[in-house]
């Protein structure tokens, strides 16, 4: 995807230059890398779909429906600009709500149709809020993490994950992957049903330690990780044999999917008060989901065993 130069954006309050070209580049890379080797996982390629933004910016969708075997799944880049930063991303910076801002990021989400594949999430973002007259600095920070949510549980996979996620930390301190773990647990929370979306993984927001080049050097590591997190638990699941009963349940547990991405995601509210694109904001939503009215899964099955796998625990 084409777009308008960016420079280095000088005035952090810590004197940082905010390489804003730097963070560009690299998401834009990890995109075509993430979607290269699902194509290769799925067999089908995915669709291209570049779209403007009038305030400001645009993005690059990727987009796979109906494919061998995701059946909905979406490699997202956006980098959108505004006068006036929404208030999703301002609620826990105090100060910088109406700020000018920058904000670039790549997020995706597979629902594999296989009720044995888990669906996962992944993102990394850049923010930057601009100085006004009143603050003269400039003020940025990264975000990011993945999670995976799977509809029957394999504690291998849990395990396996997990341990992807730590070692995409470790260079940059042993007490991270705990402290992001935790994180995780807590934000993929569903409070009203007081469940937890899935098994987590990890997740940060409003990190710029102990430096700009440094919080980038950790996000470009989480990014990178992804595949080796994922792909390993695709090769060991797609081939299981399933029927109506595990589609069912899948259904079913995606719309908890739907309900936390909705209600809780703060990417999702930035997304629609920013005026982003809604069909690529929205695509993280599964092709297909069940509610039921004051359902429970028969003790003691497999359905059943997956509530207590929810349950946060120490993976690694």
């Amino acid at each position: 995807m084409s777009g308008p130069a960016q420079t280095p954006v000088p005035g952090a309050a810590d004197g940082t230059t905010i390489d804003t070209d730097a963070v560009r580049a690299y998401l834009l890379d990890l995109q075509q890398r993430i979607v290269s080797g699902l194509e290769t996982l799925d067999g089908q390629p995915f669709r291209r779909d570049d779209w403007r933004r009038p305030e400001g910016g645009g993005g690059l969708s990727r987009v796979i429906e109906e494919g061998g075997l995701i059946e909905r799944g979406a490699v997202l880049f956006s980098h959108v600009r505004g006068d006036k930063l929404p208030a999703s991303a301002s609620a826990h910076r105090a100060g910088i709500g109406g700020r000018p801002f920058d904000a670039m990021g790549v997020s995706l989400v597979l629902h594999p149709r296989n009720p044995y594949v888990p669906t996962v999430h992944m993102n990394v973002r850049c923010f930057v809020a601009g100085p006004t007259e009143s603050s003269p600095d400039t003020v940025w920070w990264f975000g990011g993490g993945m999670d995976l949510t799977p509809y029957y549980p394999f504690e291998e996979d849990a395990a396996h994950f997990h341990r992807t996620c730590r070692d995409a930390l470790a260079p940059f301190g042993g007490e991270l992957y705990p402290r992001f773990k935790a994180w995780c647990d807590e934000y993929f929370y569903l409070k009203h049903r007081q469940e937890a979306r899935g098994i987590g993984g990890i997740f940060y927001d409003d990190f710029n330690e102990p430096g700009f080049d440094t919080a980038f050097a950790l996000t470009r590591s989480v990014g990178d990780a992804f595949l080796a997190a994922y792909a390993p638990i695709v090769e060991r699941r797609r081939d299981i044999a399933y029927g109506e009963r595990e589609r069912d349940f899948q259904g079913y547990r995606r719309g908890r999917y739907v309900e936390f991405n909705l209600v809780f995601d703060r990417g999702t509210l930035f997304g629609l008060q920013s005026g982003g694109r809604t069909e690529s904001i929205l695509c993280s939503m599964p092709p297909l989901a069940r509610w039921r009215y004051d359902w429970h899964p028969e003790p003691g099955s497999a359905e059943a065993r997956l509530y207590d796998f929810l349950r946060p625990r120490d993976w690694v």
